[in-house]
Parts: C-alpha cells; sequence; structure tokens
C-alpha cells in the first residue's frame, strides 16, 4: 500500500477497481483496510469489497480468487494526516512490506509489487534501510542484486544507488559491475527472449576524456568490466560518454543501459517516461517490481493521482511471474 499518508492508498483503491489489471492477476493489497476506507471516501473512489483479516489469512490465501485487501491493522486511521511525513507511517508502511516479503518467500503470493514510501519517514521510524531495493535484498539474504528501472523508451541499471555521489568512485569495482551487467543481461533475455544489445556509461565526464577528468575510473574499471562481460558472450559497449548515451539514435539500437549512479538514469528514463516506468529488483529469489514515483505528498488524498506506472508494475510482476508458475497469479501490493 506504501505509506499510508502518501497516494500510495490511492493507486491501490484505483489498482483493485481496474480491470485491465484483474485480467493479469488477483491483485492482494497489504495494509490497513480503515486507511483505504478514509481514502476512498476523500477521493470518492470505490471502497474494497474483500477484506482478509490478518488472523483468517493462513487459511484464506489459497482461496482468494478475487481482488483482495489483506488487512494489518497496524495504524490507527483516524491518526494518519495526509501528505504528512511521519514515523508512525514510515514504521506502518515497513512492516506492509515486510509481511509481503514473508508471503512471496513462503509461496503465498507469486509476487510484490511495492507502492510509494517516504524515506524520511522510514528513518524517522529507525527503519535502517535508505530504500526498498536494500529491504528485499537483506530480508531475502541476497548478495548479488541491482536495480533495474524500464520503459518502452528505455532501461537502465545501476552499478550504486542510494549513497552520495562523494561515495560512488569507491563503490566501483570491476566485479560489481560485471555483476550489474550479467544480472541486467539475464534479465532481459527472460522478458524480450533473446540476447540483449548493452551500452555502459562511464563516470566521468565525456568518459573522463582519456584521463583528463576524474581518477580514470573509465580505465582502471569501467573498461575492463566491459571487456570481461564481452568475453562471456554479452553484447555491449563502452564506457561511452553519459551526455550522449540517451540519444534516441543509440535508445533505439540499444536494449539496456548501465548507470554508474542513481541519477545518471533516473533523469532521463523519468523525462520520457515518468507516468509508466517500472522499478525491479533483480537478483532476487521472488519477484519483485515497483513504482517509480514517491508519495507526491503535495497531492495525497486529493483524488489527482495516477494509477498508470503502478498498473504497469503489476503488469511486469504478473508477467516475470508466469514464467516461474503456470498456475493464477497473486500479487502484492506493499508500500514500496
Amino acid at each position: 500500500m506504501g505509506d499510508p499518508a502518501g497516494v500510495g492508498p490511492e493507486i491501490a483503491l484505483r489498482l483493485l477497481a481496474d480491470e485491465a489489471t484483474r485480467t493479469l492477476c488477483v491483485p492482494i493489497v497489504f495494509g490497513d483496510a480503515a486507511v483505504l476506507n478514509r481514502v476512498a471516501q476523500h477521493c470518492r473512489l470505490p471502497r474494497p469489497e474483500l477484506v482478509i483479516p490478518r488472523a483468517d489469512w493462513q487459511s484464506a490465501w489459497r482461496e482468494v480468487e478475487h481482488p483482495a485487501v489483506l488487512d494489518l491493522a497496524v495504524i490507527d486511521a483516524a491518526g494518519v494526516r495526509p501528505g504528512v511525513v511521519d514515523a508512525v507511517t514510515g514504521e506502518a508502511s515497513f512492516q506492509y512490506i515486510e509481511t509481503a516479503i514473508t508471503a512471496a518467500l513462503s509461496g503465498e503470493v507469486d509476487a510484490v509489487t511495492t507502492g510509494p514510501i517516504h524515506k524520511e519517514a522510514l528513518n524517522a521510524a529507525g527503519v535502517p534501510y535508505p530504500g526498498h531495493t536494500e529491504i528485499f535484498a537483506d530480508r531475502t539474504r541476497t548478495d548479488r542484486y541491482c536495480m533495474m528501472l524500464t520503459c518502452q523508451e528505455l532501461t537502465c541499471s545501476f552499478v550504486t544507488t542510494h549513497v552520495g555521489y562523494g561515495e560512488v568512485p569507491r563503490l566501483l569495482g570491476v566485479e560489481r559491475i560485471v555483476e550489474v551487467i550479467e544480472l541486467t543481461h539475464d534479465a532481459l533475455v527472460r522478458l524480450h527472449g533473446r540476447s540483449p544489445r548493452l551500452l555502459v556509461c562511464g563516470l566521468n565526464p565525456h568518459a573522463g576524456e582519456h584521463g583528463l577528468f576524474g581518477e580514470r575510473e573509465e580505465e582502471r574499471i569501467i573498461a575492463p568490466a566491459v571487456e570481461i562481460a564481452r568475453a562471456r558472450g554479452v553484447l555491449i559497449e563502452g564506457p561511452v560518454p553519459p551526455d550522449t548515451a540517451f540519444l534516441a539514435e543509440r535508445r533505439r539500437a540499444t536494449d539496456g543501459v548501465i548507470c554508474m549512479y542513481h541519477d545518471q538514469g533516473h533523469i532521463p528514463l523519468k523525462a520520457l517516461a515518468f507516468d509508466v516506468a517500472v522499478n525491479v529488483t533483480l537478483g532476487l529469489p521472488i519477484v519483485r517490481t515497483s513504482v517509480d514515483h514517491g508519495t507526491a505528498c503535495d497531492i495525497a488524498w486529493q483524488g489527482e493521482a495516477k494509477v498508470t506506472s503502478l498498473a504497469e508494475a503489476v503488469k511486469l510482476a504478473a508477467g516475470l511471474a508466469a514464467t516461474r508458475t503456470a498456475s493464477h497469479v497473486n500479487t502484492a501490493l506493499a508500500g514500496p
């Protein structure tokens, strides 16, 4: 459901009522029914038709065939202040996530799609993670993972994510870059059914200009990683200057771009497809996708939030889960 004070509850309600989503999977919102009912009233949306109390979940999950809410009842709905960053809502969103991960690991749901959470609220609640990706990796005991953002126009994977820019150079390494390349390659083979064409960005302006900028990260770290991946059969080019990596001609000739840091890929991707982009965590033992936007506190509970990114995230989750199982797909909607 995401952070209760953000747009997560509203887009979850919109998704439950979305006919296209119902043809793909059985969406189950992990959250608080009382919050959803408040938001439904504020936004003039239909209330959830099927609510499952937490105590009934273990006996009910196998029989769920219609869109539903798993009512975790972890927050006082009357005390939620729309658009306000609060430790209480941060803790609630974290509990939604943890419960969904547990359900996925135990096979009770086939995939998890997360709604938007607020990192400041998480931090205020004492949750020691900078974002969803790190929560999922830790809770699934996954060491080899990365973030991938994707839409029709562009796919980007990231060597580093939620760290300050001053930390990025020391976090780069040949082994880590090869890891992200291979995770991305394998994911795109699964999605497209063929070997993808990958492009690797340099770290510095002009990809370092042969040592003029930076500390020769391109020559010391990035280029060797590219050569290793190429020797392993990956169709790959780079390192290329970041400012030309996302030109239309390059995008048409490339299936995925490996980025060294967060905004190197987030800025072009969100400029191209903010409303429909999807976040995927690669390398996990479970399927996890997410919206590619935040809690939008400025429009929370006002009936203005778009469901498009969440719908695309669920669509991708259902597709990825379908490659693992031939049964019907249940998708948990947690907070991010």
